[in-house]
């Protein structure tokens, strides 16, 4: 998915699930509930992590800090905090140095193109160049 600037990524993540879809090795539909979803501060709400856990999906995502201050002013009715393994988190970093990659594109970084086909059409061949390159 694809926003504009000035729009929350988080406000897209039901679509972004909704869109997965991974093929099966044989036969068969292509899978499109992944195992655990990692994500960084930004994705750590409330209705996020209740709509993870309501299909069955682990969450990694870490717990900003105003959420946990709001948890520890609530005291016992605060609950419990959520669960983060830090083994799992390290993953993210990955994606981290691949967007890292990308912004070195003057054009990327800074999104010249005013439609978003062009501008989607430009990280596809940035990506493709740097598989090639690697």
């Amino acid at each position: 998915m694809l926003t504009p600037g000035n729009v929350n990524d988080c406000t897209v993540f039901g679509q972004v699930l909704a869109a997965i879809r991974v093929p099966r090795c044989g036969t068969g539909r292509p899978r499109c509930r992944p195992d655990r979803v990692i994500a960084d501060k930004a994705y750590s709400s409330a209705a996020i992590r209740r709509s993870l856990r309501a299909r069955g999906i682990a969450a990694t995502i870490p717990e900003r800090s105003d959420q946990k201050a709001g948890r520890a002013r609530r005291g016992s009715r605060g609950g419990r905090p959520p669960t983060f393994d830090p083994a799992f988190y390290r993953g993210r970093n990955v994606v981290e140095r691949c967007i890292g990659r990308l912004k070195q594109w003057r054009g990327i970084a800074t999104r010249f193109d005013k439609l978003a086909r062009n501008y989607r059409a430009a990280i596809v061949l940035v990506t493709a160049l740097l598989w090639i390159n690697a």
